[in-house]
Order: structure tokens, then sequence, then C-alpha cells
């Protein structure tokens, strides 16, 4: 409650700063209000522009844009006025020397479509876009061309804000406890960072970076959320997009999308299959240290990895127009993968003086299978009222990997060879049901509730053998069950210039982790409210300020809390903690947005309080493998984490040949608590993680039209070094290129592009702990990569408008808008 009265103070307080910095506004003008609509279908036209001019004077005298659901509210002095409202592609619509004396609503106004116009225009579906919001950014994935024959991580890797290292796990504005939606729905993978390697970039419409969540959405992920949004066919008719690509190292692909659409319904289909080489390598430099910190031996650990994957994704669903204000989407959705993976591992041991000792090989042979089933339905009925609608979402899937691995262990001291078998099976269900109702009050206030059902539970089923033998000590079944029930509400309304929007979510959770090896039963009950508030004032028609704040979880799950995990390096061996409990952040970022006519720029200051933040440290075991130390990582709840720090993002073309999107993020994140356990000679020790690091991040993304309409697309990224309690990651610089040339007249697009021009995307890493160990190591998943790729739309134009398609939850409908 305390927390709540903050919140609701610092609003007042922000109320009251801007209410006082604007005197006497609101007496020397009138307010003119109005919706933008599509004449045939009335849809609402965000982004239409409104004009007030003087009679016979053609220079604007003020003006605005439609928001998300078409409306405007524009302050004029009184006067008569020409008024133009325009849209891309669509026939103007001027009214003549307006009376205006005292606030006046012009109702509804249409837009017809304009033939001549629509042949000139690009269509927005086909280009790389990032809209820019105060709440959200919306990267509309389109034409690409850095992602051409890549998937959903190569798509998130270049949106502003998010970074993807190189083991594929996902960070906002450098928070890894981010939630990751499709369709605004979890994704039903077991392992989310393989589940985005297996789904091609073709498949993306777009991908919505919302920082600070309304109670709306989903409680989990303290960082934040990343919505993908996959494309579904929309416009009438028979039409479609098919795109092959090749690529070295190897990398084969065909997909395409096909729709099918009548005044009665809208059949759509996406299909897609892929076979990748990702090659990678890794190498682990590490001297063992005596209580003073003097070197008793060292060990180069090298690895050279050889992943071949094969992976089918496919989804078919029909969307039935029952009536004129109602529909049912239902649709299929079908992934299954296999791979291959030579792991070698080589570990050089050397003695005290540094002098060579003997070379222990590590040759893991690798196999996986994955497949999962997901079927997603969806009904929404709109009433008469505009806006007013009642959403009923449900999705139902089950997932299964399998994963095997040969370990043959080789000493060319004592020439031992030892045999080692893994098996990793897990199967994964998820159920959600979901259900949404929003209601307008007046013209500028709309109301909100919902219920939100998820319930998962995953198995998994890890075994080692040697020589037929199981090895208790790495053999588990893991059982985890979750099932969360959550209400929400929310109250949205505008007054004068400014927007509030205020929610509460409630969310009880019921978690089960059973060890069933070892009869080790766990059961977790919580409940929680997610208060969350959101404060925008316009200070004019091109800028806004805005204050936010919201409560979020991050729980546990997977590879964090199995103690039992993979056997691929015997020295250097990740354990999980089922004992995990859920982190807690609080949120608060204050924004501001500013709009030119070439140049729109976006800054943010954010401050997040998190609880048990989750935390990873190493320690000794105690074994000792050939005279070498065993060290195991483990995860553990640390006592309090601070993270505050500020970005910017600036989109600006300086040309129409031209055009910059640019990112800077820096942020100081501060831990306070300390680890204790009891090592193996049974004493307890204490490890202080009290730590303060800062670190920044930036990317540049440049797109040239040349002549002959070829396109020239470059980004470069530079991740900052960051301290950690135990050492630190040191900077690192990568940088992508591609070019395209549309040919066919148009309807086929020839892509060329690069990932990682210098070969430089690696995970670098120092580590010290004192009487134990220091150590250097490098990592690179996947080596750079050459893509080649020819796209062919047939009924298609690459310059027809499609219409807006209907949006589920977590696609930015039903947020309020003012």
């Amino acid at each position: 409650m305390k927390k709540i009265k903050s919140v609701l103070i610092l609003v007042l307080v922000f109320t009251s700063l801007f209410t006082f910095a604007q005197p006497g506004a609101a007496g020397s003008k009138i307010k003119i209000s109005g919706k933008v609509v599509e004449k045939v279908s009335k849809q609402p036209l965000e982004y239409a522009t409104i004009t007030f001019m003087l009679p016979n004077d053609s220079k604007p005298v003020a003006g605005g844009i439609t928001n998300a659901t078409g409306q405007f509210d524009i302050e004029v002095k009184p006067g008569v006025y020409d008024i133009k409202i325009e849209f891309i592609s669509f026939k103007s619509n001027d009214i003549k020397q307006k009376a205006l004396q005292k606030s006046t609503n012009l109702g509804v106004i249409s837009l017809d479509e304009d033939a001549n116009q629509l042949n000139e225009v690009v269509v927005r579906a086909e280009k790389t876009t990032v809209d820019i919001k105060l709440d959200k950014k919306v990267y509309s994935v389109g034409n690409d061309l850095m992602v051409k024959g890549g998937t959903v991580s190569d798509v998130l890797d270049n949106i502003p804000s998010v970074s993807v290292d190189v083991e594929g796990n996902v960070s906002l504005r450098g928070n890894e406890n981010v939630r990751v939606l499709i369709d605004g729905r979890p994704s039903n993978a077991i392992n989310i960072a393989e589940a985005l390697r297996l789904i091609p970039a073709d498949a993306i419409e777009k991908v919505e970076v919302i920082t600070n969540p309304s109670a709306r959405y989903d409680a989990e992920g303290g960082g934040g959320l990343l919505n993908i949004i996959l494309k579904k066919g929309k416009n009438q008719g028979l039409n479609g997009t098919v795109i092959a690509s090749v690529g070295d190292p190897r990398n084969y692909g065909l997909s395409g999308t096909l729709n099918y659409k009548s005044k009665n319904f809208n059949l759509f289909t996406t299909q897609g299959y892929n076979d990748r080489n990702n090659p990678g390598n890794a190498f682990t430099n590490t001297d063992y240290l005596n209580d003073a910190n003097e070197i008793t031996s060292s060990v180069n650990e090298s690895r050279t990895n050889e992943r071949l994957s094969k992976g089918y994704n496919g989804n078919f669903g029909v969307e039935w127009f029952l009536n004129e204000s109602t529909s049912w989407t239902n649709s299929i959705n079908y992934r299954k993968s296999s791979g291959d993976n030579t792991d070698n591992v080589f570990q050089n041991n050397f003695n005290a003086d540094g002098s060579f000792d003997y070379l222990r090989s590590r040759i893991n042979l690798e196999g996986s299978d994955n497949e999962s089933v997901e079927f997603n339905t969806n009904y929404i009925k709109k009433f008469k009222k505009d806006g007013h609608k009642l959403t009923i979402d449900g999705s139902f899937s089950t997932s299964n990997e399998l994963n095997d691995a040969f370990i043959t262990d080789t000493d060319t001291r004592t020439n031992e060879v030892t045999f080692d078998t893994t098996l990793n099976d897990q199967k994964q269900s998820r159920n959600l049901i979901q259900a949404d109702y929003v209601l307008p009050l007046g013209k500028s206030s709309q109301f909100e509730a919902g219920y939100r059902g998820d319930f998962l539970e995953t198995t998994t089923d890890f075994n080692v053998q040697n020589k037929g033998v199981v090895k208790p000590e790495f053999t588990n079944i893991l059982q985890y069950k979750e099932k969360v029930n959550a209400l929400y509400t929310q109250y949205g309304t505008k007054f004068n210039k400014f927007s509030v929007l205020l929610g509460l979510r409630f969310e009880d959770s019921n978690i089960d982790v059973n060890q069933l090896g070892t009869n080790d039963f766990n059961t977790k009950k919580y409940n929680n409210f997610f208060p969350s508030a959101f404060l925008t004032y316009e200070l004019s028609d091109k800028s806004s300020a805005s204050v936010s704040y919201s409560r979020r979880v991050q729980r546990p799950r997977g590879r964090l809390l199995n103690p039992f995990n993979n056997l691929s390096s015997n020295i250097n061996i990740f354990v999980g903690n089922p004992d995990l409990n859920p982190a807690f952040t609080d949120a608060l970022d204050f924004g501001y947005i500013k709009r030119w006519e070439k140049l729109t720029f976006n800054t943010s200051l954010y401050l997040n309080k998190t609880t048990d933040a989750f935390q990873f440290a190493r320690r000794d075991s105690g074994d000792i493998v050939n005279g070498i130390p065993v060290i195991i990582s483990t995860p553990f709840n640390l006592g309090i984490e601070y993270r505050a720090g500020f970005e910017f993002t600036l989109n600006y073309s300086p040309y129409k040949w031209w055009k910059l999107n640019g990112n800077f993020n820096f942020f100081r994140n501060e831990t306070q608590g300390s680890s204790t356990y009891t090592d193996f000679n049974g004493d307890e020790v204490v490890q202080d993680f009290n730590n303060i690091a800062t670190s920044w991040f930036t990317r540049i993304t440049s797109k040239i039209t040349l002549p002959y309409k070829i396109d020239w697309q470059t980004n470069a990224t530079y991740n900052g070094p960051q301290d950690n309690a135990q050492g630190r990651s040191l900077g690192v610089f990568a940088a992508n290129l591609a070019f395209s040339k549309d040919v066919l007249k148009d309807k086929g697009t020839l892509s060329f592009n690069v990932s990682d021009v210098f070969n430089s995307r690696k995970r670098l890493m120092e580590t010290f702990i004192p009487g134990r160990l220091t150590s250097y190591s490098e990592m690179q998943w996947r080596v750079r990569q050459i893509n080649l790729s020819f796209t062919y739309r047939f009924n298609k134009p690459k310059n027809e408008r499609e219409k807006p398609e209907r949006k589920m939850q977590g696609d930015g409908e039903g947020d309020y808008q003012g």
C-alpha cells in the first residue's frame, strides 16, 4: 500500500508541475476534435494529418495527427479556417471557411482511396520502419535486408533497445529478465532461445518493444516485454509471397505465405523449411590458485561446434466473419526440427611453472529432435459503440525435446578412454485461456477488465551412464508445474492535455518443483498485486512527456531449477537451484518524445528495484578430475538489485534516399547481497556480491538508396564492458551489411547480406575468485554468415497498401490512447 501511495503522490506532483508550466493556455484557445476513418471499411486511420489554414493562405497556423483510434484533439484560436484532412494514398478531405468560435466536434470524417496515389505508395508492410511511441517501439520487419534468410533471433538483434548475446539470450536495455510473447501469448517452446532460432525471419510482420507494460499485460518479465507478431494474410483475393535463400556456412531456406480473403472468411498459411549449419567455437584459459593466489596449475580448454539442423515451421488458419461485428479465428501451428552437433573439447593441462603436462580430449556427439503443436482460437465481438468489444482467446500446445549425446573422453597421460552417454527428454504442455473486455466511457475515457489463466507443466528426464552404469549424481527427473490465474482492471481517461491510465492486476501462483529421482517435492504458493500507473502530457502536437510505474515478476524455470545438468565439460559444470524464489521488480520510467519533419527523438530515464534477483556464483566443488578442481556455477537469490539508466532513439531522414536509426543506452547496475554455502571441507563460505557496475550499448543503422534503385543497409553495434562481483565482460563490436534490388517489374527482390562482417561477435569474459582461480574466456556461437535470398510476390504488388489487421492481446489494441 505504501508503494501505491508513493506512486499516486508522484503522479500528482508530476501533474502539478505541468499544470503550472502552462498558465493561461486553455483560456485563449478552443478545442477542435473529430475522428478520421477509411470510407469503405470504417477502419480508423492512425497518423492522418489535420491542418488548419487561414482562408486564401496556404501557410498552416495549427495542426495535429490522429491517434490509434483515428481521433484528434487540436487547440486553435477562434476564427474562420480552411481545414485539410490527409492520409497517404487517400484523397484529401477539405473543409472550406469553417467558422469556429467555440470548442467543436467535427464528427466522423471519411477518406476515399486514391487509385493514382496508390500506385506510388510503398507498402508499409514491405518496408522496415521503427514506429516510436511513448510507451513502446513498434519495429515493422517488412523488407529488412539484414535478416533475409535469418531467424527471429537475427530480427531481435536489429531492434532498438534489444540485444541478443552469442548464446541467444535476449535482453532489453541490458536486462535479461524479458518476457517474450508470440502473437500476444507466451511461447510454447521449452527452450525459448532455441525456438527463436527455428522461426524464419520472413514469418514475422513486426515486433513490439514494451519497456514498462500496463496491468493488462502478463506480469512476467522484470525487464519488459517483447511481442513478436507473425504474418497473417489479410489482402482481398488470393495472394502470397515465396522466399528462397542460400548461405555460407550452409544455410538453405524456403518459406512462403499465402492467403485468400473473401467477404465471409479469410484463409491464411505460412510455411517454412530450413537446413542450416551454425559452426561455433570457444575457449577458456584458467589458472588455479592457492590461498596466496599463486598458480598451482593451468588448463587451456578449447571447443569447436558443428551445429547441423533441419527445421520445418508452418501454420494454417481461418478467420470467419460471422457478421459485421463478430469474427472467429482458429489456427494450428506446427514446428519440427532435428539436429546433430559434434562438440570437440580439448583441455591442455600445464604445471605450476607453465610447462605442458598432458592433453585431455572430449568428443561429444549430440543429437536432438524437437516437435511442438499449438492450437489457437480467437473470438471478437464488437458492439455498437466504437471501441466497445469483448475478446476471448485460447491457446493449447504440447512440445517435446529429445537430446542425446555420446561422450568419448581420452587422457594422453594414462591413455585411458571413458565413454559416457546422456539422454535429456523434455516434455511440456501449456494451456492458456483469457478474456478481455473494453468499454469506452464518454468521448475520452475507457474501462478494461479481463481474466487470464496460464497452466504449464514441464517434465525433464536427464540420464547419464558410464559403460551402461547410471551415474546418480547427474541423473534425475524434474517435474515443474505452474498454475497462474490472473484478474486485471484498468481505467484510462484524457482531460485537456493529460492522459492517465491506472491499472491493477492480481495473480495467484501455484508452483510445484518435484525431483522425482530423489523424492524431493517442493510447493510454492503466492499471490500478488501488480499496480500500474501511466501519465502522459502533450507539450504540443509534436511532443509529449510521460511518467509510468509498474510492478513485475520473474519466475525461475527450466535450467535454473534443475540440479542435474549437462556433462559437456567435466571441470566446468552448471547446476540449477530448485529452491530459487521469484524475483519482483518495481519499475519507474520517465519518457519524452519529440517529432520534427525529418527527425523523431525519443528518450527515457528508467529506475528498477528488484528483490530476490537472480545471480550466478562460481565455487569449488571439492571434486578433482585428474588433479583439476571441478568448478560449479549455480544461481541463487540475491538480496536487492538496483538498475538505473537512460536511453534515446533517433529516426532521421536527411534525404529521401537516406534513412538513419540510432539507439544509445547507458545503465548502472548495483547488487547488494551475499551467497552462503558449505564447502567440501564442511566450512561455511560467504561470497560477497556487493557490486556496482556501469555499461552502455549503442547501435546505428543506415539505409541508402543507390543508383539503379539498389538499397544498401548497414548497421554497427557496440556492447560496452561491464563488471560483476566475480569478474567482468569485455566490450564487443559487430557490424552487418546488406544490398537488395527489385527485379521482374517489382514482383521480385534479390537480397545479399553479411552477418557479423568482422567475425567479432563474441562473448568475452574475465573471472577472478581469490584463492581459487582466474580465467579468461571467449565464446562465439556462430561465425560470420553470408546469405543470398530471392523474394517473389504474386497478386500482391510491392506497392499495395494492406488494410489494418485485427489485433490480439499484446498487439496494442485496448491500450488507452487518449
